[in-house]
């Protein structure tokens, strides 16, 4: 792939997203997150990752 092939250019629309209310969201293909699960969340800032760790 060629350096020309990729582009730095967001293709969001930050408008539109900045004009979106919590209540336009539709979240109903995602799983409701439990306490537990942030319970069990590891959190790896820098780290490179280990797979041997899970």
């Amino acid at each position: 792939m060629k350096k020309s092939d990729i582009s730095n250019k967001s293709q969001t629309d930050w408008e539109r997203l900045d004009a979106m209310k919590d209540e336009d969201i539709n979240l109903s293909d995602c799983s409701e997150v439990t306490p537990e699960m942030f319970a069990s969340g590891v959190v790896r800032r820098g780290l490179k990752f280990n797979p041997k760790s899970f």
